[in-house]
């Protein structure tokens, strides 16, 4: 007998998990050159062959703890066969600024008459002037940019599910992502929460047109409290606007609203730490003096009220109801933990209380976790950090345990 997948709901960081939602890399790497990989995210072009090999690998592991691996991919496909979908997936594909009417007039055609498949494609691989179909007459649009030039950009930044969409109990919030290269990305987030008939009784959290706030900056340090970063990805009014949306539908009862450094090593709360078990983070070790806390609680008539600063790690053991959150430093010694922080040692994911899965190349960082008691599911990353991003960045939990 089959059983019936389970409702989506994640309370905590380290639950058993159950079912994740990642992205297996694909065409859209392969758009990366010297000339756009900055602008696109990343600090390097990555060997896109092994980066899937990599990442199948980084499945594997999961489903091999017993996890559900649902690929955005496929989502998307199934999403899209929905002629609702469909339509809004080429709205989401055409922009008739950049492209003038008639050329997004003829790209519109287009794309309305090709099937599921290929246009979750084209939404995820993107298209080049050249790979536009011929349109009626002359486009200086068309004529005025390089054949190479992106008429629907590509988005190698998909592999990060995490950034996109965050699940904060039973509720999904669609993030609304700061950095260009990324902003579409919600678009084809909102038509699978929307349309595959997994989600479609998803209740939303936040959405994609709110003030700035991504997923590596929510941090669900226990049933209720919520941790966000505030930095280069998310902004105080994205914090702020998700904690009063949280309060509202009774998700949770604190959030603490912690600045982060803006800079590339720190774009995100979980490049400075990750829950690895139920009362204890991976952190890198400048962090843990520095790092303070807003503490933001629902005042009783519809507003908040905020306090602090306070230390973060002090604030959210107040939270959590706990004495004090066991840290477990990045490295033995600060040119180590700076090495092993930029790759992504702090940025692990949990698959249950003390059960992470981390890259194989932080070694000082995973003989921490592993002295401190932590099971260290190691992978390969070398090609697949090449975006900044670790095990926890790549997958969106869709259903944990309870702790």
């Amino acid at each position: 007998m089959i059983e019936e997948p389970k409702a989506p709901r994640v309370d905590s960081e380290v639950g058993r998990l159950r079912t994740v939602l990642l992205h297996r890399p694909g065409n859209e790497l392969k758009r990366l050159t010297p000339r756009n990989n900055d602008q696109l995210l990343f600090d390097s072009i990555p060997w896109v062959d092994r980066a899937q090999q990599e990442h199948d690998a980084f499945a594997e592991v999961l489903r091999g703890r017993g996890v559900e691996v649902l690929l955005l991919g496929d989502t998307l496909r199934t999403a899209l066969a929905d002629p609702r979908a469909h339509a809004a997936g080429v709205h989401a594909a055409v922009d008739d600024r950049r492209l003038g009417n008639d050329l997004a007039d003829s790209l519109r055609s287009h794309l309305s008459g090709i099937d599921a498949a290929a246009l979750a494609e084209t939404l995820m691989a993107g298209m080049t002037f050249e790979e536009l179909p011929a349109a009626e007459g002359n486009s200086l649009v068309q004529k005025m940019n390089h054949p190479h030039d992106f008429a629907v950009d590509p988005l190698p930044n998909l592999l990060f599910t995490r950034d996109s969409s965050a699940w904060i109990g039973d509720r999904v919030a669609i993030s609304s992502l700061t950095m260009p290269a990324r902003r579409r990305e919600t678009a084809l987030l909102d038509l699978v929460y929307a349309y595959h008939p997994r989600f479609r009784q998803a209740a939303r959290a936040y959405g994609a047109h709110s003030a700035p706030i991504e997923g590596g900056d929510v941090m669900l340090l226990s049933p209720g409290v919520v941790a966000i970063g505030v930095g280069e990805r998310t902004t105080a009014a994205g914090a702020e606007s998700l904690a009063r949306s949280l309060f509202a539908d009774d998700v949770a009862h604190t959030v603490l609203a912690v600045p982060i450094e803006q800079a590339r090593a720190t774009m995100h709360l979980d490049t400075v730490c990750t829950m690895v078990d139920s009362d204890a983070v991976v952190m890198y070790p400048l962090s843990r003096d520095s790092l303070t806390a807003f503490t933001v609680r629902p005042d009783g008539n519809g507003s908040v009220h905020v306090t602090g600063p306070a230390p973060f790690l002090t604030a959210a053991a107040e939270a959590m109801g706990i004495e004090r959150l066991r840290v477990i430093d990045t490295g033995l010694d600060p040119v180590t933990a700076e090495r092993e922080q930029w790759d992504d040692g702090n940025n692990t994911l949990a698959l249950a209380p003390g059960v992470v899965v981390g890259y194989e190349r932080n070694g000082e960082t995973n003989a921490r976790l592993e002295e401190a008691g932590i099971e260290v599911l190691p992978i390969a990353g070398s090609e697949l950090g090449s975006g900044r991003g670790g095990p926890r960045c790549m997958s969106c939990p869709v259903v944990r345990d309870p702790v």
